[in-house]
Order: structure tokens, then sequence, then C-alpha cells
């Protein structure tokens, strides 16, 4: 197999796992800052859902070059 077909197919499978089921990341805010006291509020978000989709879509780019060029 070409190095494209295999780029494409691991792509899409990245793509769909994060369309699926994104992963979580953490973020820190600060609430309240009053001298030398701070109060931070740390919140999980998912991956945007566009990661995934651009994953997704490279991956059949790249899946649909390599057979093309095959052919």
């Amino acid at each position: 197999m070409r190095a494209s077909l295999i780029a494409g197919l691991v792509l899409i499978a990245a793509g769909i796992f994060l369309v699926l089921r994104p992963p979580h990341y953490a973020t820190d805010q600060s609430v309240v800052k009053f001298g030398g006291f701070e109060a931070k509020v740390r919140q999980e978000r998912p991956l945007p859902g566009w990661v995934g989709g651009a994953l997704l879509g490279a991956g059949v780019v790249l899946l649909g070059a390599g057979l093309f060029k095959r052919s």
C-alpha cells in the first residue's frame, strides 16, 4: 500500500473517533483577584467538532488521491 492510502485511513479513523467521542481539555479562568488572593475556576471543555470533521475530510482527500494515483 502507498503511504497516502495508509495516512488517509489513519486520518479517517481518527476523525471518526473525534466526531463520536470528543476528548475534553481543562482551562483555568481567573474569577476574582484581590491583592494576593486569586480565585480560579477550572472548566472541562470538549474539543470542537470541526477538528474531527477536518481530520475526516483530510483523510478522505488523501485516500482519494492515493486511489487515483494507483489507477
